[in-house]
């Protein structure tokens, strides 16, 4: 304890996050499957704005669309 009457540092620090090969593939088919419906999903969209995204970012990434 200090002046204050509160933990020192080292007792409260935090214990480091461990990353486990599941989370990681987990993390990395969720990152997949939101890109696809971005690019793909959104790509149909009736709404302008969201279409013209769409198809802006498919030309960046040389993805063929039409």
């Amino acid at each position: 304890m200090n002046r204050l009457n509160l933990p020192s540092q080292s007792a409260a620090a935090p214990s480091a996050a461990v990353e486990t090969p599941a989370s990681r593939a987990l993390a990395i088919t969720f990152a997949a499957l939101l890109g696809a419906f971005v690019v793909g999903g959104v790509g149909f969209s009736h709404i302008a704005a969201a279409h013209n995204a769409a198809h802006d970012v498919r030309h960046a990434v040389a993805f063929p669309c039409h």
